[in-house]
């Protein structure tokens, strides 16, 4: 892991977790000293279409490819909202499919599969 003055390839991520988790715990504790207004009870459909479109991609990436797992996360997540539009969401995907095909396949030159094997 190393030390501050020779730090190694660990050092980094597991000071800023650390910090991270002070902080989550501070927040945490100061949630509890709040008065406010309860949480409605239909906040748990974002957060289920959040998880569930995560997992298919995590799930599709490998067997669709990377533009067409994008585009099935982005229509699944679009029911979290209730505001989104079909026009919107489509700049929004090819947008986001862009970013990251040059991102992460051309720029960083990680082995994503762009398309299903069977496109070639």
């Amino acid at each position: 892991m190393g030390t501050a003055t020779n730090m190694g390839p660990a050092y980094f991520p597991t000071v800023l977790g650390g910090l991270m988790a002070v902080l989550g715990g501070i927040m945490f504790l100061q949630s509890f000293m709040v008065i406010g207004e309860k949480v409605a009870r239909h906040v748990l459909r974002p957060l289920f279409f959040i998880i569930l479109s995560l997992l298919f991609f995590g799930y599709l990436l490998k067997p669709i490819g990377l533009v067409l797992a994008l585009a099935f996360l982005l229509g699944v997540s679009a029911f979290a909202g209730h505001e989104s539009k079909p026009g919107e969401m489509l700049i929004l995907s090819i947008g986001l499919i862009l970013f990251s095909v040059l991102v992460f396949v051309k720029g960083l030159g990680l082995p994503f599969p762009l398309w299903p094997k069977f496109l070639g």
